[in-house]
């Protein structure tokens, strides 16, 4: 099963969780869990995950972020939804952590990332993350709305 948040429709998101994820219920029963991942995109992903691990028995479940919150979308490669679609560019840490029902929801900070990743010269692209692109886009957006409707 490959990454969810590319696919077409939330039907196809929601059955690929399905596949790849199975909560053992005698591991998680009365425990409190950390569920770590790489990203939350739409947000419906890690909303699936943590109701997984409660419907499992979990106690609590705290939600910790391997990257910042994407918050723009990426035009150099990685298929990223709209802005509009980026859970992250339009509501607050606090809205999201009620969103996906988390307990906590905690991201890496860009700093933080950057250390990780050994980028003390920042020569990678964090746009997905700060909305600084390193080539102009012209309302780039539009266009690929436009786009869409051809």
């Amino acid at each position: 099963m490959g990454r969810t948040f590319i696919e077409p429709s939330q039907a196809i998101r929601d059955f690929g969780v399905k596949l790849k994820l199975n909560p053992v219920r005698h591991l998680l029963e009365g425990k409190r869990v950390i569920l770590v991942d790489d990203s939350i995109v739409r947000g419906t992903t890690s909303r699936k995950l943590v109701r997984m691990v409660r419907g499992a028995g979990a106690r609590e479940v705290h939600l910790r972020i391997s990257c910042p919150p994407t918050i723009s979308p990426c035009f150099y490669g990685v298929d990223t939804p709209t802005r509009k679609e980026l859970i992250a560019a339009n509501n607050t840490v606090e809205e999201i952590r009620r969103f996906v029902e988390a307990d906590s929801l905690g991201y890496l900070s860009l700093a933080g990332l950057r250390a990780a990743v050994g980028d003390e010269s920042h020569q990678y692209c964090y746009a997905c993350y700060t909305g600084n692109y390193p080539t102009e886009l012209i309302n780039f957006e539009a266009l690929m709305q436009g786009a869409k409707k051809h």
